[in-house]
Formats: C-alpha cells, sequence, structure tokens
C-alpha cells in the first residue's frame, strides 16, 4: 500500500481478492493482497507454487481464468482503477500501457501465425501504423532482444525457433509500444543455466532502456536477488513479507521468508547424503485454499507457532521504512478466526 506522504506510486494494489468457484468448493487463491509498485522499479514477487502469484499478476491484465473471480479490491494503475475498467477500455491497456511476459512462451505464442503476423498486428492495433511501419518495429525489437537477421524471422512460425529464442520474442512483444510496466511471470521456465542468465540479463538491459516498471513472478530467490529493487512473499493467497531486496535478504522477519532463504543451495556447502549439513527443506505442504487454516496460514509448518498463531489471521504491520511483515511473534495485530 501507499505510505502516508510517498509520491503516488504507478501500480497500486489493495486487499485484492480473487476466488476460484469450482464444484468442490470456493478456492480462495488470492486473498486480501497489497503491494505497489513505483516508476521505474522492480518488484519480485516471489513464494511457492500455488502461493498465488501467478494468479495475482494475470488478475492486474484482467486475465485472470474462469472460474475465478474479483470479489473485492481495487488495482490502481496509473491512476485509475483497472478493475472498473469496461472490456473495451482495457484493450488500450493491455499490450500498450502493460504488458506480460507469459510463463511458457511455447504456449503464448500462437503457432499458425509468423512471428512477424503476432508482433506486427500489436503494433498496428495500438499505434495505427501500417504494416511496412509495424514491421520495421517489430523488427528494430527482435534486434534489440538479441535475435539474429530479425527481418527473416518476421516469416518464421514459432516452432521453427528454440526456446530460447521463443522467450526473446515473448520479451520483444511485451515491448512493442514501450509499456510503462511488464509482468514477467517465470520468464525463465523450462530454459537451460546458461540461457536463463542471458535472458535476466536481457530483462535487465531492457528495463533500464525503456524506463519501465516490472513485476517480476518467480519462486526462486536467486533470481530476485539478482532483478528486484523490492520483494514481496506470498504465501497461500496472502502476503507475509515487503520490504527492499537488501533488508530480504539480510534481515528477513517472517519465519517463512527465512525458510525460504534457507533452502537455496549455497556453493560454498556440500549437500552430500552423508553430509550433516544437507540442504533444508520447508515441512509439510501448502493448504488446501477451499479449507484453508485457522488463523495465520502459515502456522502448520511455522517452527515458531503458537496457540496464537493457530486462531488469529495477522494482518500487515510496519516494522521499518517500507518493511512490513505479517506475523504475530514480530508484533503484527490480527483478526480472529
Amino acid at each position: 500500500m501507499t505510505e502516508p506522504g510517498a509520491a503516488r506510486p504507478l501500480l497500486d494494489v489493495r486487499d485484492l481478492r480473487v476466488h476460484f468457484f469450482t464444484g468442490a468448493g470456493i478456492v480462495r487463491a488470492v486473498d486480501g493482497v497489497d503491494f505497489a509498485v513505483q516508476p521505474q522499479e522492480t518488484l519480485g514477487l516471489v513464494g511457492e507454487s500455488g502461493s498465488g502469484k501467478t494468479v495475482t499478476s494475470l488478475t492486474l491484465l484482467r486475465l485472470s481464468p474462469r472460474p475465478a473471480r474479483v470479489v473485492g479490491g481495487r488495482i490502481d494503475f496509473e491512476g485509475e482503477d483497472i478493475l472498473t475498467k469496461s472490456e473495451k477500455a482495457m484493450t488500450g491497456v493491455r499490450g500498450k500501457r502493460m504488458a506480460m511476459v507469459f510463463q511458457n512462451p511455447a504456449y503464448s505464442l500462437n503457432p499458425i501465425y509468423s512471428i512477424g503476423d503476432q508482433l506486427g498486428e500489436i503494433v498496428r492495433w495500438h499505434e495505427k501504423v501500417g504494416r511496412r511501419e509495424g514491421d520495421a518495429r517489430v523488427t528494430e525489437l527482435l534486434r534489440l532482444v538479441g535475435i539474429t537477421d530479425p527481418g527473416a524471422r518476421l516469416r518464421q512460425f514459432p516452432h521453427e525457433l528454440s526456446g530460447g529464442m521463443k522467450q526473446r520474442v515473448c520479451i520483444a512483444r511485451a515491448l512493442l509500444c514501450n509499456p510503462a510496466l511488464v509482468l514477467a511471470d517465470e520468464p525463465t521456465t523450462n530454459l537451460d543455466v546458461t540461457i536463463q542468465a542471458q535472458i535476466l540479463d536481457l530483462l535487465l538491459e531492457l528495463k533500464d532502456r525503456f524506463r519501465t516498471s516490472m513485476v517480476l513472478v518467480t519462486h526462486d530467490m536467486g533470481v530476485v536477488a539478482r532483478m528486484a529493487d523490492r520483494i514481496t512473499v506470498m504465501y497461500a493467497g496472502r502476503i507475509c513479507e515487503t520490504a527492499d531486496a537488501r533488508t530480504i535478504f539480510r534481515s528477513p522477519q517472517h519465519p517463512y521468508t527465512r525458510a525460504l532463504l534457507e533452502s537455496m543451495p549455497r556453493v560454498d556447502h556440500s549437500y552430500a547424503r552423508d553430509d550433516a549439513r544437507r540442504l533444508p527443506v520447508i515441512a509439510g505442504r501448502p493448504p488446501n485454499l477451499i479449507e484453508p487454516p485457522t488463523g495465520c496460514r502459515f502456522h502448520p509448518r511455522c517452527p515458531e507457532a503458537g496457540e496464537e498463531c493457530r486462531r488469529i489471521m495477522p494482518e500487515p504491520k510496519a516494522i521499518g521504512p517500507g518493511h512490513t511483515v505479517s506475523c504475530l511473534k514480530r508484533g503484527s495485530s490480527g483478526v480472529a478466526a
């Protein structure tokens, strides 16, 4: 949320709630989420699979899949609530002011259209230019993302490109209209380690070049350490902790944040089977969000949980400049379950 006296953020999400209405019950995938993104800032949105990160990012573009429904909250982007816009008005936001690099480039590119047709249509729609000018813009972006012989690539189809090449095309697609905010959902998934590093370097370079903001969705704390200015940690549809990246890595306060960091492999440690210093894991598994635990949602897996953690849902509390944590052990107030 926006702090008193602070400059207005580019994106301000307040009490966002997205539930899936299924035959088995209501899945509270996103259940009261608050965060903000400043101009030219990268926010890392991290947590285990199923924590609500991808649903949150898709909802920012009003693309959350059925049977999801936004049941509460606001998404203020450039001073306007995205959730109150008509679908027609949203076509002027998606791709032009807010764009997304989807998790799997093989699925987000249409296999029956050439690269030039897919990307050119975006430019022609938003910028109202002809085919020649649109193709020139696409060619320029493909060159900027490191694709060789970009003119020839316009005539190729997605199946003719490698995984890393497809992801570069997806990054070019997101930047075609110079958006104010780019959402990158696990942008290095399914890529080998060498290509992952190249894609991350490319995102950093292009973010600075285009002076855009970014929300980076990932479960990899190593990626956010390299990319993010601030980090928001999600668990079971709620926010655990938010702070600048240095604070999160040097002084994490929520038990879940610490558990994520401790489960990261370190190059200076040995993790052989007979080594007493084996890689720690987070005990248990994420909860069923149809029937989430009462109180703090992390308490069944938390080594510090007390009786009050089972009864009271902690609310975010500021414990330092720009640093909030939702934990009763760190002084948060809460709501009785």
